[in-house]
């Protein structure tokens, strides 16, 4: 980072006021009749409506729209373990995110916890306080044991942007890639090079979408996971094949689809070279992909390719999603973000791919067209139409498969 860049991020940061979220009153509170209704005596009736009856919650206070974005610091960005305290410029990013993209509101919350077992006691504790938990920077596996526990335990939706927002982003583009290549999520050779959170849950996805898992060659820093191997964790072990290939030049040889969720520049000229007829590269590291995507280009000109970088085309951003998963979800009360929720998010974002952009989109990013193909497979994070599209999405899965209260 350059020195006026971290200069402009850290003033950003700190002025006018420390931070980039703070709290608002929604009443008046203007008179003393206001105070009188407030707090003593007039907020005890709704303490004895909701005492009565606890669905009364999402009535009288602000539970029903409120999301806990919480870590423990693990796996923050890129910088990996830098402690809950560290993280926090991050967390209450997301609560900037999630306020403007889809008025949810958030708490962040920044947890010191020795255990994976020790962060969910405390988030269990804390639930009652908000309609949903996004979890946040967790490193893996460590993250798999927290949600699945965590979703158990609660019946709040429980999301680790990390995992299922990453995925759903990519599946939604890849989905739109391989229509515009011609080829199909059934037949095609997939390699994952990344076994972390975003690795697996992406892998699990296409997996529900059609994928066979025999063609997915999930790679990490031993290189391809293979059916022997025996250094992997539960969670590596379903992606296993039954393979020779041993190294990321061997997987990529024939591959499809390349979907990087690791580090920069660790996918060569050579590997793209090798891959099959119209390939498809997602090389999603941040800020520098696994591969610059004009190297990519100028060795494979019949590519597609993605980054996670809002200065190429096809940006893989999370913000895509997360903001109106919640919104969508919080809006029925649903307990829970199923699989048949994700996949609607990913159907719903693919579909609106291919509509027309707005004029108002177009002169965000100041351009004179954006048509499906293949530098625009996915939308844009400023595209307004998100903000129906995939709530509803959202909601309706959720009344479908019947973990939604409010109808």
């Amino acid at each position: 980072m350059s020195e006026t860049l971290k200069e402009k991020a850290l003033a950003y940061h700190e002025f006018p006021k420390p931070g980039k979220i703070a709290t608002e009153i929604t009443k008046s509170t203007e008179t003393q009749h206001d105070l009188y209704l407030a707090y003593t005596p007039g907020v005890a009736e709704p303490v004895k409506e909701i005492h009565n009856n606890p669905e009364n919650v999402y009535k009288y206070t602000a539970k029903g729209n409120l999301v806990g974005v919480i870590t423990d610091g693990t796996a923050v960005l890129g910088l990996g373990d830098v402690g809950s305290l560290a993280g926090k410029p991050v967390m209450e990013g997301k609560g900037v995110l999630f306020k403007r993209f889809a008025d949810v509101d958030v708490f962040d919350i920044e947890v010191n916890a020795e255990s994976p077992q020790d962060f969910i006691d405390t988030v269990v504790r804390i639930a009652p306080t908000f309609g949903g938990i996004n979890l946040e920077d967790i490193a893996a596996p460590h993250c798999f044991e927290i949600e699945r526990k965590l979703a158990d335990l609660l019946d709040i939706p429980v999301f680790h942007d990390d995992q299922h927002g990453t995925a759903i982003i990519i599946a939604a583009g890849l989905i739109n890639a391989l229509e515009i290549q011609g080829k199909k999520i059934e037949e095609v050779k997939i390699v994952c090079l990344g076994a972390g959170a975003a690795g697996i849950a992406s892998m699990q996805l296409l997996d529900a979408l059609g994928a066979s898992k025999e063609n997915i060659y999930m790679v990490d820093r031993g290189g391809v996971i293979y059916d022997g191997r025996g250094d992997y964790d539960e969670y590596k072990a379903e992606f296993a094949v039954k393979t020779e290939q041993r190294t990321l030049l061997e997987a990529c040889t024939d591959a499809d689809v390349f979907i990087g969720v690791s580090g920069p520049n660790l996918l060569s000229e050579e590997a793209v070279k090798a891959m099959a007829p119209k390939p498809i590269v997602f090389a999603l590291s941040n800020p520098d992909p696994e591969i610059d995507p004009a190297l990519a280009k100028a060795v494979r000109p019949d590519i597609i390719m993605a980054t996670g970088r809002s200065d190429y085309p096809n940006q893989v951003n999370n913000v895509l999603g997360f903001p109106f998963i919640f919104r969508g979800a919080l809006d029925v009360r649903a307990s829970c973000v199923n699989r048949e929720m994700q996949v609607a998010a990913v159907k719903a974002l693919a579909a609106l791919a291919k509509e027309d952009v707005p004029a108002e989109v177009l002169k965000a990013y100041e351009v004179d067209a954006m048509k499906f193909g293949p530098e625009y497979i996915i939308p844009t994070p400023l595209d307004p139409r998100l903000r129906d599209r995939i709530p509803q999405a959202i909601a309706q899965a959720a009344i479908d498969t019947g973990v939604a209260r409010n109808l």
